[in-house]
């Protein structure tokens, strides 16, 4: 499945959604090395791979060649991603925490949770299929780079993001198992995703530990 720009323009909503996460993401990937004061080099490797890596998860997972591999306008849009975070940086003090990069986040979220489940759903997964490869799709890219960054993987911790995904990707499924049609479908699961993600990020949404449930009593 190669992309060009044709095909975003007239709306097919898997390019579109693809588009959006590569750029997002880079994004958002660069704007986390920048602010550990990696070199242009390091900043370009980390966008890159929180652009690409879930991606690239997806299309190993239903047996594909990674889009990043076969299409040069991918990777253009993953450096479009990086430059945007580097400029940001020229004029913000703190472009990682500023709220053009928290909401890329989470449309990058939506949009590759969105992106992963259209995949899923074009070659016959289950139901549990099209929400793990949606959520794959979605933070696989984010956690990879937390590895570069030498940090736990942020999807591991309370903060309610990769359940964003799970719940876009169920949105999904549920919208096509009830006949929506696949821009329908999209639509819902970006809504969603994005929706969750920013409410949990305005409310201070988390998900309980371990600890948190301990009914021991001392």
């Amino acid at each position: 499945m190669s992309l060009g720009f044709a095909s975003v323009l007239f709306g097919d909503p898997f390019a579109v959604m693809n588009t959006i996460g590569l750029v997002a993401f880079a994004l958002v990937g660069s704007s986390k090395a920048i602010r550990e004061e990696f070199d242009l080099l390091g900043i370009v490797i980390v966008g890159l791979a929180m652009a690409f890596v879930g991606g690239a998860t997806r299309d190993l997972l239903v047996a594909r060649v990674p889009l990043a591999l076969q299409s040069p306008i991918e990777i253009g849009l993953g450096l479009l991603g990086v430059a945007l975070a580097v400029g940001l940086n020229a004029v913000l003090s703190a472009p990682e925490t500023h709220p053009v990069t928290v909401v890329s986040d989470a449309i990058g979220l939506a949009a590759f949770a969105t992106a992963g489940a259209i995949v899923a759903t074009g070659v016959g997964v289950s139901a549990f299929g099209v929400v793990a490869i949606a959520t794959i799709n979605a933070v696989g890219g984010g956690a990879f780079a937390d590895i570069l960054l030498d940090r736990a993987p942020f999807i591991l911790f309370e903060d309610f993001y990769a359940s964003c995904a799970v719940l876009g990707g169920s949105a999904y499924w549920v919208a096509g198992a009830a006949g929506a049609t696949a821009g329908t479908a999209a639509a819902a699961c970006a809504a969603v995703t994005v929706g969750t993600r920013l409410a949990a990020v305005t409310y201070g949404w988390t998900l309980p530990t371990a600890q948190s449930l301990d009914l021991r009593r001392e």
